[in-house]
């Protein structure tokens, strides 16, 4: 297809897991000054392959060449030797540890003492994040971030490896419009440079705008690499499925309940600045059987609601929450989830999920009581309780006993709406909840929605797609630097109308 210089080849490259076949004999190119646009559902192996061009798998079948010659990577600091960095789409930052040392972890500069030259770490970890526009202190602890505010941090750290190639997984999933155009003028500088560029997204404006060439992948196998002026969306989507481009989920019409929550004159403030509030006098409510959307730019306190219905930030949260129109005071997410609320967070991977324990493990987390015999955990109710959440939720794993951590991104999130479905709440808290999962999946979730909304829960969306947002929702209500703004009912939904009204004054 192209005579261009190939920096990274894979070949035939095989990769298994205990019961499953990741990877089955996949090839792929990485091409000097191209994007290769890498694109497959959930669970089709993309991050399998790039872990390994990456050196986080060191144990696989088949080859891996740079400038044509077979390596044997023993680990990431091996292919970062020979030019390769990845971004992962879960972030692997240490919380506890500041910015700039995130940013040099493992290769600290040293001073003529031979002590780490902080001052050194700090100036560098600066001029990269200018680069993105992120003008933070590099002191900060990673945990005091947003997870936009990390993921560009995690970029800054790829680039500033100035690798040959770089590996980019869904980097842009937690990112603004502004910060996503910040990124995108990068990747066209590191074109112009030759750096080659495997870039993995489930939203195809995006690879329509960046791709020179796309990969697709689906249940462990290359399907077709294919130049984006010789394809099309609807082929790209028909190969990654498998079948037929759908059409984009359709909202059914049902009649709305009584208010399941109200929230008058919600006020939250700021810890670290006492004068400044991150909310200032919210007040709305939701009904039986209603999906409200929440919308606006980072930054303008949409998380920071739901984490404050939900009792995390008890000392810092003012005003007045009723739940079936009853005053309740909640202190703390147990009170919450005796309530009736739940709430699926951003970041499934540090606040929804355990990795390390299994799939039947995480969906019981929640409702433990309900798992007990005679006091004890009674191991065939919890694998029961599992099974069928894994089953209705459609859950791609060999059994229940899979650890959550082995599982793709799509997969974990269903983990995570099933373990707190198993509360049977009347309220669900959704915070992005299909950030990084492919085309499918996301109408499996959209589809779910709709019917939980049927059955009279009231539910509360956030997300920063538009279109989504648009789709799945009965009303939507903006936020703007932390006060509320505009209320659009589903026959006033533009895009326009709604991106004007989250806009700051």
């Amino acid at each position: 297809m192209m005579e261009e210089s190939i920096i990274v080849e894979a070949r035939e490259v095989t990769k298994r897991f205990p019961g499953v076949l990741a990877l089955d004999k996949v090839n792929l190119r990485i091409i000097a000054g191209k994007v290769n646009a890498l694109v497959g559902e959930n669970g089709a192996g993309k991050s399998t392959l790039m872990n390994i061009l990456s050196g986080v798998y060191p144990d696989y079948e088949g080859e891996v060449l740079v400038d044509g010659e077979v390596q044997h990577f023993t680990g990431v600091v091996d292919a970062q030797r020979k030019g390769i960095a990845i971004i992962h789409q879960e972030l692997n930052l240490v919380p506890y540890m500041n910015i700039a040392e995130n940013m040099f972890l493992g290769r600290e500069p040293l001073t003529r003492l031979g002590l780490v030259d902080e001052r050194r770490m700090h100036r560098e970890a600066r001029e990269w994040l200018g680069r993105l526009h992120l003008q933070v202190d590099t002191r900060t602890q990673m945990g005091d971030l947003r997870v936009g505010q990390q993921q560009l941090v995690e970029i800054a750290k790829a680039l500033m490896l100035n690798a040959r190639v770089l590996i980019m997984d869904e980097p842009t999933s937690s990112l603004s419009e502004s910060e996503t155009d910040i990124l995108f003028a990068l990747i066209e500088e590191l074109k112009s440079k030759g750096v080659g560029i495997v870039y993995i997204s489930h939203k195809m404006d995006e690879v329509w705008r960046l791709a020179d060439f796309v990969t697709i992948m689906r249940d462990g196998q290359l399907i077709k690499e294919i130049q984006m002026s010789d394809t099309t969306t609807d082929e790209i989507v028909r190969m990654m499925v498998g079948r037929e481009r759908k059409e984009f989920f359709v909202k059914a019409e049902h009649p709305l309940g009584e208010p399941v929550l109200e929230v008058e004159h919600l006020t939250m403030q700021d810890a670290g600045h006492p004068t400044h509030k991150i909310l200032d006098d919210i007040s709305f409510s939701v009904n039986q059987g209603e999906v409200l959307g929440i919308y606006g730019l980072m930054g303008a306190g949409r998380t920071e609601l739901l984490e404050a219905i939900f009792g995390l930030h008890p000392t810092i949260v003012t005003g007045t929450i009723r739940i079936d129109g009853k005053p309740v005071t909640i202190r703390h997410p147990q009170e919450a989830v005796r309530y009736g609320l739940s709430l699926c967070p951003e970041d499934r991977k540090r606040e929804g999920l355990v990795l390390g324990m299994s799939i039947e493990h995480n969906t019981t987390l929640a409702s433990l009581a309900e798992c007990l015999s005679h006091g004890l955990l009674h191991h065939a109710k919890e694998r029961k309780f599992a099974d069928d959440y894994r089953q209705r939720l459609q859950i791609k794993s060999t059994s229940a006993e899979q650890l959550a951590g082995q599982l793709s991104g799509g997969n974990q999130q269903k983990i995570v709406l099933g373990k707190w479905l198993m509360t049977k709440p009347k309220m669900l808290f959704l915070d992005e909840p299909t950030r990084g999962i492919d085309i499918h999946a996301k109408n499996e979730i959209y589809r779910l929605i709709d019917e939980l909304a049927q059955q009279g829960m009231a539910i509360m969306v956030i997300s920063s797609e538009l279109p989504e947002i648009m789709a799945i929702t009965d009303r939507i209500i903006t936020l703007r630097q932390g006060c509320l703004g505009k209320t659009f009912m589903r026959n006033e939904f533009t895009e326009e109308q709604i991106l004007k009204a989250s806009l700051p004054e």
